[in-house]
């Protein structure tokens, strides 16, 4: 999508509380990459929550917490989301964070390696899930998320441009190359109905049938 269109789409939607921009002021002055997803994304994933009726939700890459901030928020009061975080500089700023929001009491953070935490939770025991992690493990989180996700679920998965850099050609950045097969394998998903909706930097939505 062209930068206009994202500026016009952004002009009209809910932009981020003083708690969020904050957050990520604060997360960008840590040195915390500056990829948390854009308000029109949050707004958009609050949505989806909402019309599915959402209670458990499952995050691969908490980063800064954002994300998963954004995600809880959309879930009733006795919702959970767990959020999986490798790095234990951004779990640690996460859960400073998280702490202070107002749904602290919805999100619970893992520490450690999707593929080590993500075979350790039950089958159909969440309504959606979010990939936002390692490029090369997007298929393994895949995976997992066509076992954990209950029949009609949300599976979500951030980056399908790439970074904007999915059609250039003659790319040598390995992120580029396993976004590329990532999005052939879930166009080959035929337990999936899904679509790359062009909000952020491409965001896969996926229906589990």
């Amino acid at each position: 999508m062209r930068d206009d269109f994202k500026n016009y789409v952004a002009r009209f939607t809910m932009p981020e509380d003083d708690f969020l921009r904050a957050l990520n002021r604060e997360a960008l002055e840590a040195g915390l990459p500056a990829i948390s997803i854009a308000p029109e994304q949050g707004s958009f994933m609050q949505i989806l929550l909402r019309l599915i009726g959402a209670r458990e939700v499952v995050e691969v890459g908490t980063l800064a917490g954002c994300s998963a901030i954004w995600m809880a928020r959309a879930l009733p009061g006795d919702g959970q989301l767990r959020t999986i975080e490798i790095s234990g500089k951004h779990a640690d700023f996460a859960e400073q964070w998280i702490g202070r929001s107002d749904v602290a009491g919805r999100i619970r953070l893992f520490r450690g390696a999707g593929d080590d935490i993500l075979p350790k939770f039950k089958a159909g025991s969440a309504d959606a899930f979010f990939i936002d992690a390692d490029k090369a493990g997007y298929p393994r989180y895949l995976e997992q998320a066509l076992r954990i996700v209950r029949a009609g679920g949300l599976i979500m998965a951030d980056n399908a441009f790439a970074f904007g850099a999915v059609l250039e050609k003659g790319s040598t950045d390995p992120n580029v190359e396993s976004m590329r097969r990532f999005n052939e394998i879930m166009t080959a998903q035929t337990g999936l109905q899904s679509m790359i909706v062009p909000i952020g930097d491409g965001l896969w939505v996926s229906v589990k049938r």
